[in-house]
C-alpha cells in the first residue's frame, strides 16, 4: 500500500446514546461496505456493457448480485442525504443542494430546504455505531460544512478522510475544497497525490487500526469516490491506454453498448435505442475529434483507476481473512453529467495537466453515451437521471447457485439504511440525542441476497429534485421534466416493456395517470416539496440580497 506521510490525530468519542447490546454476536454480523462513485453512467462498469476495463467490480458482480433497476436521488447532495438517512431528501433538509463553503445559499428558511443534514435524521453511522459497529468514512461528504457540527466525526463516524464539498482538484486540492483529516483541514503535498488513491489507502488504514483496537468489532465503511465527477483528470499513464479508442466517436460506442448489454441481460432485447442527443460525430473537425478522444479517455482513465482501487481493497480485506463476511454494495450517485456543454467545458489546455479545479467536463454528447440506453442525465427523473448499476457482494450470504444473479426487483437509496438494518442485527431508533427521529421511508434488500425472489416494494416511490418529479408503482413510471414555462409535465411509462421510455402512454391511459398523480400530490404535501418556480423566486431574492450588502 501507498505509504500516507501523516501522523493520526486523536480520535473522538461520541457524546450519543450508550452503545446497547446488539441483537447478535459480532462474528455472526458482516463488516459493511458501502462505496459510491460520483456521476458516472449507467453503462460504464464492464459489467453492466462498457468497454471501460474493470475487472474488480466486475468480479463483485459475476460472483454477487447485480441489480438492474435500482434508483438514485438524480444529484450529488439529494443522493447522499438519502442514502445516509434512510429518508427522502425533503425529510433530511437538503430538498434541493448542500450550501456552498461560508453560505446559506440553498437555505430557504423551512426544514425541508435548510442546505444541511437535519439533526431529526439519524445517519447510518449513527445507527451502527450505537449497535456496536466501528464507522469509518473516506471521501465525499457533501452534507454541509459551515460548522464542524454538520461534519462526518459528528455525524457518527469514528474516523473521517476526505473532502467535505462537492469536488475538488484530484491532483491538487486545496482549501475550501481541499482535504480534511478528522475534524482538520491539512494540505497534501506528495507529488504523486491523488484523490482516488488516497481515499482507498485511508479506507485501508483505517480498518485495520479498528482491527488492532477490538478485532472481533465489525465495521462500516463509506468510501464516497469524487471520480469520475468533473474535473477530468487522471493519472497520464492511464489515459494513455484509452487515447484512440474512441475515435469512431458516440454514435458507435451507443450502438456497441447497446449490443453488449442485451447480450448481458442487464437490459431487455426489446427495449428501444433512445435517440442520440448530440451533432453527429463525423459533423467534427479532426482537431476536435481528437480533443473529444482525449476528454472521453479521461474519463474512462477516472473509473478505471477507481476499480484498481476497489481491487487493492477487496485484495486486502482476502489477505486479512474478512472477505467472506463483508457485505460490499457498490452504486453511484446519480445519472451521467451533461452539464455545462454538449462537447466538455473548461480550458483544453488544461487536458492531461494538473491545472487547479474547474469544470473541465467531457460533455452531453459523451454523457449519452454513458447513459445508454436511457433517457436524460444527471438533474433529471427519467431513468438516465436516476438509473444506476448496483452491486451486491457477500460470500456468507450469497449462495454459489445465486452468484452472478441479475435482479430486476426495483429498489430505491432509502432501502441501504433499511438492508444495514437488518444485517446489523439492531433497530432504526425513534429519537436520537434529544431529537424526535423521522421515520425511514425503505426496505431491507436482504430477502433478495437470500436468493427470495419477491417485489420490495408494493408501495409507491417518488422522487423530486428541481421540479423534475417521478412516482414508481409496480410496472409503471410517472415522470415530468420541468420546464420555466410549464412546471408540470406528466409522461406515462411501462417498465416491463418500455424502460427507455419512448413510448408515453399518458395520453391512452389516463386513470392510471391520475391514479399515480394523485399518490404524487400526496406525496408533495407530506413532505412539503416547493414548486422549482417557488425555488427560483427564493434564490432571486436571496441573490439580490447579498448584491445589495455587498454595495
Amino acid at each position: 500500500m501507498r505509504l500516507i506521510a501523516l501522523v493520526y490525530l486523536s480520535i473522538l468519542t461520541s457524546c450519543g446514546q450508550k452503545v446497547p447490546s446488539p441483537k447478535g454476536n459480532n462474528n455472526e454480523r458482516p463488516n459493511i461496505i458501502l462505496i459510491m462513485s460520483d456521476d458516472m453512467g449507467y453503462s460504464d462498469l464492464g459489467c453492466y456493457g462498457g468497454e471501460i476495463d474493470t475487472p474488480n467490480l466486475d468480479a463483485l458482480a459475476n460472483n454477487g448480485l447485480r441489480f438492474t433497476q435500482f434508483y438514485n436521488g438524480a444529484r450529488c447532495c439529494p443522493t447522499r442525504a438519502s442514502l445516509i438517512s434512510g429518508c427522502y431528501p425533503h425529510q433530511t433538509g437538503i430538498g434541493h443542494m448542500t450550501n456552498p463553503h461560508n453560505s446559506d445559499e440553498y437555505d430557504y428558511g423551512v426544514p425541508e430546504y435548510r442546505g444541511f443534514l437535519s439533526k431529526n435524521n439519524v445517519t447510518i453511522a449513527e445507527v451502527l455505531k450505537d449497535a456496536g459497529y466501528t464507522t469509518l468514512m473516506t471521501g465525499k461528504w457533501h452534507l454541509g460544512d459551515a460548522n464542524k457540527s454538520q461534519w462526518p466525526l459528528q455525524r457518527g463516524f469514528d474516523k473521517y478522510y476526505g473532502i467535505l464539498e462537492g469536488a475538488s482538484n484530484y491532483f491538487k486540492p486545496k482549501y475550501p475544497r481541499g482535504i480534511t483529516f478528522m475534524n482538520d483541514t491539512i494540505t497534501e503535498k506528495a507529488k504523486d497525490y491523488y484523490t482516488t488513491d488516497a481515499f482507498t489507502d485511508y479506507a485501508i488504514k483505517f480498518i485495520d487500526d479498528s482491527k488492532q483496537e477490538d478485532k472481533e468489532k465489525p465495521f462500516f465503511l463509506y468510501l464516497a469516490y469524487t471520480a469520475p465527477h468533473w474535473p477530468i483528470q487522471a493519472p497520464q499513464k492511464i489515459v494513455e491506454k484509452y487515447k484512440g479508442k474512441y475515435l469512431e466517436g458516440w454514435t458507435k460506442l451507443r450502438e456497441t453498448r447497446y449490443a453488449r448489454m442485451k447480450a448481458l441481460g442487464v437490459i431487455d432485447e426489446n427495449w428501444e435505442l433512445t435517440s442520440q442527443d448530440s451533432r453527429d460525430w463525423n459533423s467534427l473537425s479532426d482537431e476536435q475529434k481528437i480533443e473529444m478522444d482525449t476528454r472521453r479517455a479521461i474519463y474512462s482513465a477516472m473509473v478505471d483507476r477507481m476499480d484498481q482501487n476497489i481491487g487493492n481493497l477487496v485484495n486486502h480485506l482476502k489477505t486479512q481473512n474478512m472477505f467472506d463476511n463483508t457485505l460490499i454494495i457498490f452504486l453511484n450517485d446519480n445519472g451521467a453529467c451533461a452539464e455545462f456543454s454538449e462537447l466538455g467545458s473548461g480550458n483544453p489546455n488544461h487536458l492531461e495537466t494538473k491545472k487547479a479545479y474547474n469544470a473541465l467536463s467531457y460533455g452531453r454528447a459523451w454523457a449519452n453515451a454513458s447513459n445508454t440506453p436511457y433517457k436524460e442525465y444527471k438533474h433529471w427523473t427519467h431513468e438516465g437521471g436516476i438509473g444506476t448499476p448496483f452491486i451486491v457482494h457477500w460470500p456468507k450470504m450469497i449462495s454459489k447457485e445465486n452468484q452472478g444473479k441479475i435482479i430486476s426487483e426495483y429498489g430505491f437509496l432509502p432501502d441501504i439504511m433499511a438492508s444495514c438494518v437488518d444485517v446489523a442485527q439492531t433497530n432504526y431508533p425513534k429519537a436520537y440525542e434529544g431529537n424526535t427521529i423521522v421515520p425511514a421511508s425503505g426496505k431491507s434488500l436482504v430477502p433478495l441476497f437470500k436468493g427470495e425472489n419477491k417485489q420490495i416494494h408494493n408501495e409507491p416511490i417518488f422522487w423530486e429534485h428541481e421540479g423534475n418529479k417521478a412516482v414508481r408503482l409496480g410496472k409503471y413510471k410517472l415522470v415530468s421534466k420541468w420546464e420555466k414555462e410549464k412546471e408540470t409535465n406528466w409522461e406515462l411509462y411501462d417498465m416491463e416493456t418500455d424502460r427507455t421510455e419512448m413510448h408515453n402512454l399518458a395520453n391512452v391511459r389516463r386513470e392510471k395517470v391520475d391514479e399515480l398523480r394523485s399518490m404524487y400530490d400526496h406525496w408533495e404535501k407530506e413532505k412539503s416539496v416547493f414548486a422549482y418556480s417557488e425555488v427560483l423566486k427564493i434564490r432571486a431574492e436571496k441573490k439580490k440580497n447579498r448584491n445589495k450588502n455587498k454595495k
